[in-house]
C-alpha cells in the first residue's frame, strides 16, 4: 500500500513541542504550579510565542494546563472519573446520587426534548437544573426534564421555585417504577448559559451524557448532563461512584 498524502505531512511544530511540554510537565512540575511565563518558556525552547500558545492551548485542551485570569497557567489536577454504567438503575436524586438540586421551572422544552418524552409542542414540562462540583470547582451541570404525568401529585405540593421544588419533583419520581434506561455520550460545545455555570468559554468542548429513564412503558424524564471534558473522563465501571484516576504518566503531588 503506498504512502497517503496525510502521511507524508510532518508534525506541526506546535505539536511536537506539546510532547515536549508534557513530559516537562510530568518531570519538572506538580500539580497547582504556576508555569513560567510565555517568553521565558518561548526562549527556553527556541520557539515562537505563537507556536508556544498553539502548544499550551492543547495541553489545557487535555486536561493538563489550567488558565487562570489573574494567577496564570497551572498545572492541572487529574481529571475526575465519573462513572456512566447503567448496571445499576435508580432515579435521579436517589440516595448516592452526587448532583446538587439548583432550580426548577415550568416551560416548554426544545421541540427535539418533546419528541423524545412524547408530549405535545406546546405543552410545558418541569425543567429541573442541578450542578455537580468535585473539590470546590464545577465538573457539570443537567437539565433534567420531567412530565407532569411522571409527577401527578405535585400540584398538591406546597414547594416553593427554585432548589426546593426541583426537590421535590425529584422526591416526586421516586415514586414510579424504573423500568430501564438508556445512555448516549457524544462530544458537542458549551452552550452560553452551560458555559457561565462550567467557567468555561461559550463553544469550549464538552461531553454531553443523554439519559432516557423508562416507566410505565414510556420516557419518564430526560436527563442532559454536560461534563467539562478538561477536568472529567467518562469511565464504565460497575460501582457508579466518583473516583480520581491517576494516570501512569501523571501522578498527584
Amino acid at each position: 500500500m503506498g504512502t497517503t498524502q496525510l502521511e507524508s505531512v510532518p508534525e506541526p511544530k506546535y505539536w511536537h513541542l506539546k510532547t515536549v511540554l508534557s513530559e516537562a510537565l510530568d518531570s519538572e512540575f506538580s500539580v497547582g504550579e504556576i508555569l513560567p511565563n510565555e517568553r521565558d518558556l518561548a526562549a527556553r525552547f527556541g520557539v515562537a510565542r505563537a507556536t508556544l500558545r498553539q502548544a499550551l492551548e492543547q495541553l489545557e485542551l487535555e486536561g493538563r494546563l489550567q488558565r487562570r485570569r489573574g494567577v496564570g497557567t497551572t498545572v492541572a489536577p487529574p481529571r475526575v472519573g465519573v462513572s456512566v454504567d447503567t448496571a445499576r438503575h435508580a432515579w435521579p436524586g436517589a440516595p448516592g446520587d452526587a448532583w446538587q438540586a439548583v432550580d426548577c421551572v415550568r416551560e416548554v422544552p426544545p421541540a427535539s426534548v418533546a419528541d423524545a418524552l412524547g408530549t405535545g409542542p406546546d405543552e410545558p414540562v418541569h425543567t429541573v437544573r442541578r450542578s455537580r462540583t468535585y473539590s470546590g470547582r464545577p465538573v457539570a451541570t443537567e437539565l433534567l426534564y420531567v412530565p407532569q404525568a411522571s409527577v401527578p401529585d405535585l400540584s398538591a405540593i406546597d414547594a416553593p421555585a427554585g432548589a426546593a421544588r426541583a426537590r421535590a419533583v425529584l422526591r416526586e419520581l421516586q415514586r414510579l417504577d424504573l423500568e430501564g434506561e438508556d445512555r448516549a455520550v457524544e462530544l458537542a460545545s458549551a452552550r452560553a448559559e452551560d458555559a457561565r455555570e462550567l467557567d468555561r468559554l461559550p463553544g469550549a468542548p464538552v461531553l454531553l451524557v443523554t439519559t432516557r429513564f423508562h416507566a410505565e412503558g414510556r420516557t419518564a424524564a430526560l436527563s442532559l448532563a454536560t461534563y467539562r471534558a478538561d477536568t472529567c473522563r467518562l469511565t464504565f465501571g460497575d460501582t457508579g461512584r466518583v473516583e480520581i484516576h491517576h494516570g501512569p504518566e501523571r501522578q498527584a503531588s
